[in-house]
């Protein structure tokens, strides 16, 4: 129901390996409740998470250009003509053609030939505007930070809406945080997410990965550890079980000014 981190994705593969001998096979797609629930999929061997192929036998598929991304749209006999018992809901979500707007984005494997597919390119929503004017985008730049905190970090919200720089609030893994940090396994989480030893691990990671990146728009400026767990009840995570970005942004403001703030707290990384 959600995208699989690549470290998962080379953990999986690895095992398969172990004990057999060789790589398991990896099929990938994109859709949902609305699309019952396939709308695109992988029928080619997979090489890594991301990769969602072409449209199903039936499904039209319409890109429309949007924020710089390619917005996917479809229509097809498997697609919901509505909503029950809220009739209004069909003109948000669909357009004038009768595409359904899935609300995310792909692009290309390769430009020049369309038949490889498509890769998973983030919702369209979660991105957002620097005030330089640049577009973040958000999908690939979480992924990309996930597999660098690896196993550290389950998910990471990515901050800036209308601010001059990136900041991310880090979604910790305890059990990992712990054994980096060296502490015994009679310790607060609260303790181990303060651990001086975890945060230069964490600090050090990002600032590799900021040395790699080439613009305001892909590089953090400033992270820090979310030690409060995700609430469903606030919305914060979805039912397929992924986070909300917007909602965590939304409930967590106090979080996002601390990053923001002119004098740095001490639980604040600085890249």
């Amino acid at each position: 129901g959600a995208s699989l981190p690549q470290y998962v994705w080379d953990g999986l593969q690895d095992a398969a390996v172990q004990e057999t001998g060789a790589g398991m096979r990896m099929i990938t797609g994109l859709g949902s409740t609305e699309t019952a629930p396939g709308a695109i999929a992988s029928t080619n061997r997979c090489t890594r998470s991301g990769m969602v192929g072409l449209p199903l036998p039936g499904v039209e598929l319409k890109l429309v250009p949007n924020a710089g991304k390619l917005e996917a749209r479809v229509r097809g006999a498997n697609i919901t003509p509505g909503y029950w018992k809220q009739p209004d809901l069909p003109k948000a979500a669909f357009d004038e053609e009768g595409f359904y707007k899935l609300g995310d984005a792909l692009k290309f494997v390769d430009e020049s030939d369309p038949s490889l597919g498509f890769l998973f390119d983030g919702r369209v929503a979660e991105d957002f505007k620097l005030t330089t004017g640049t577009w973040v985008s958000v999908g690939p730049m979480r992924a990309e930070i996930i597999q660098t905190l690896a196993p550290l970090v389950r998910d990471v919200v990515v901050t800036g809406h209308d601010r001059s720089h990136i900041g991310a609030l880090l979604i910790p893994e305890f059990e990992p945080c712990r054994i980096a940090a060296g502490l015994g396994k009679a310790i607060t989480p609260e303790e181990v997410y303060h651990s001086p030893a975890l945060l230069a691990e964490i600090h050090q990671r990002l600032r590799n990965l900021a040395a790699k990146q080439k613009g305001s728009s892909t590089r953090v400026v400033r992270a820090m550890l979310m030690t409060a767990p995700l609430s469903l009840d606030a919305g914060e995570i979805t039912d397929k079980g992924s986070v909300n970005q917007r909602a965590v942004i939304a409930s967590r403001a106090a979080l996002v000014e601390k990053l923001y703030a002119e004098q740095n707290a001490p639980d604040v990384l600085s890249i």
